[in-house]
Formats: structure tokens, C-alpha cells, sequence
């Protein structure tokens, strides 16, 4: 959990890829698969890193790749908080 903040303070956010690809027997018929992992946006060198594997070892040829990305927290909305509460 630790290094998943770490990676949302640095600007990572969690992007989500439906990746529709060619069915290697039947390349007529399309298939989707979902990928989801925290990427950087805009480059999103995580999932091009995986489109390149895709690429060079499985057999599906790629159709399309449709993508979404949200950030969840952001360097700007964390503050260190100083102070005390108390409760009756």
C-alpha cells in the first residue's frame, strides 16, 4: 500500500486499457482483453511496455486500444497536517 501512494504522489494514476486483438486461428474475429495498472500520464510507459511484449511474443495481432486514466491524488492536494482534536 506503501508504494502505491508513492507512485500517486510522483503523478501515477491508475489507467485501464481494453485492448481488442485478432484471434490468431481465426483473425476474422475480434477479442477484448482489460489491462489495468498505475501508468504515467502521458507517455504511459507502463502500457506501452506491455503493448511491446504483446507485440513480441503473443500471437494475437492488435486491433485497437482504447484507454482512460485518473489520477487519484495529486502532488497539490497533500498536506501535512499539524494539530489536535479532541472528542467529548
Amino acid at each position: 500500500m506503501h508504494q502505491e501512494l508513492d507512485m500517486r504522489l510522483k503523478g501515477y494514476g491508475l489507467t485501464t486499457a481494453e485492448i481488442i486483438y485478432r484471434l490468431p486461428d481465426h483473425p476474422s474475429l475480434l477479442q477484448s482483453y482489460v489491462w489495468q495498472h498505475y501508468d504515467l500520464a502521458p507517455d504511459f510507459p507502463e502500457m506501452m511496455s506491455f503493448l511491446a511484449f504483446w507485440r513480441a511474443k503473443l500471437d494475437g495481432a492488435l486491433h485497437s486500444v482504447r484507454y482512460v486514466h485518473n489520477r487519484l491524488i495529486t502532488p497539490t492536494e497533500w498536506r501535512a497536517l499539524k494539530g489536535e482534536m479532541i472528542l467529548h
